[in-house]
């Protein structure tokens, strides 16, 4: 695997080796000794997986709050998404900077998104499946979030929404209360 720096202080993009043959190819998309000597978290205790049967379905920015924050490994494992991830932690030489990347099936392509990341993405074709590895169990009560449309952040969303929950349409701006 190739650990990629990003612009973000500590999220990593992955790029898995893939050895051809005529059977088509084989990757690993993780490693523990590899995850550990590139300074990143190696154990996940959970697996989640998306699916989104439309383009331009829009999952986040979420995270969940310390104690309960968590690590995440993500990756697409069919069609595309544009996956974007923003720095809240407080004492971040990157705090408020966000980052964006394409993950399609194809390119094979995984994010580290580390503690106190907000994190979220957008499919950018019909039928986009996602995977990630989690370094804590979901905690109903650590949830948060933030709009997706934030000025603070302005992240640069490639194409329009077509689907969001209410739940995400509802996160609060950055520094503004829940609720």
């Amino acid at each position: 695997m190739r650990f990629l720096p990003t612009t973000l202080k500590d999220a990593v993009l992955i790029e898995p080796e893939r050895r051809e043959d005529p059977r088509g190819w084989f990757a690993r998309t993780f490693c523990e000794d590899e995850f550990a000597a590139a300074g990143l978290k190696t154990r996940f205790v959970q697996q989640n997986a998306s699916q989104n049967p439309k383009a331009g379905t829009l999952r986040g920015m979420h995270y969940q709050n310390a104690p309960h924050a968590e690590v995440k490994v993500v990756r697409c494992t069919r069609g595309a998404l544009f996956d974007a991830i923003v720095d809240l932690r407080p004492d971040s030489p990157t705090r408020g900077k966000w980052e964006g990347f394409e993950l399609t099936a194809e390119n094979g392509r995984m994010l580290y998104v580390p503690e106190g990341f907000g994190h979220g993405y957008l499919t950018l074709q019909d039928d986009t499946e996602a995977a990630y590895l989690v370094s804590y169990p979901y905690t109903p009560g650590a949830e948060g979030g933030l709009r997706y449309d934030d000025p603070a952040f302005g992240i640069a969303w490639p194409r329009d929404i077509a689907v969001i929950s209410d739940k995400d349409a509802a996160w609060p701006a950055f520094g503004q209360p829940a609720g």
